[in-house]
């Protein structure tokens, strides 16, 4: 039992909490309390189950060979221990999801490169109340009217057309 409990890792619940959406709290809250009572019941239990007093039977019992055998079958007796499957999946998943974060870190790196280019035009550029239509559209080409598409823009006569 000690070897096992040395095997649990230790949950940083502040790290998680902080990672756990206000919408689910409740649950949140509600697993922190079912891993601690766990938790509470395993440390509470020795780590080693407590000895049995065969000599004691021995004396109790009257029938010969009784307590022999179930003393040579209670130390052959082997309580198997499910096999850990789901750690290596977990591992897996926490490297493909530090990949995926790693990624978008510098995926963001690169939009704020952009968006500080963008950021240092706007600084640099003329006033708006200072500026000319050209200036507006030299500066912002998409606001550049389409003659050919909006032939009577700005409010030509179709007299004149």
């Amino acid at each position: 039992m000690a070897g096992r409990r040395a095997a649990i890792k230790a949950v940083d619940w502040l790290a998680f909490a902080e990672r756990v959406p206000a919408n689910q709290k409740a649950m949140f809250n509600a697993l922190k309390t079912r891993s601690d009572s766990i938790a509470a019941k395993l440390t509470s239990l020795p780590a080693k189950p407590p000895t049995i007093d065969w000599a004691l039977y021995r004396a109790a019992i009257t029938k010969a060979g009784l307590v022999d055998e179930f003393e040579t079958k209670f130390g052959a007796t082997v309580v198997p221990e499910p096999k850990d499957t789901q750690t290596e999946k977990i591992n897996a998943q926490e490297q493909e999801a530090n990949k995926d974060a790693q990624l978008y870190v510098q995926e963001s790196k690169a939009r704020v490169a952009q968006y500080e280019k963008e950021l240092l035009k706007f600084k640099n550029m003329i006033p708006f109340d200072q500026m000319t239509i050209e200036d507006v559209n030299e500066a912002f080409p998409e606001t550049k009217l389409d003659k050919e598409k909006y032939v009577l823009w700005p409010h030509k006569p179709i007299s004149e057309l």
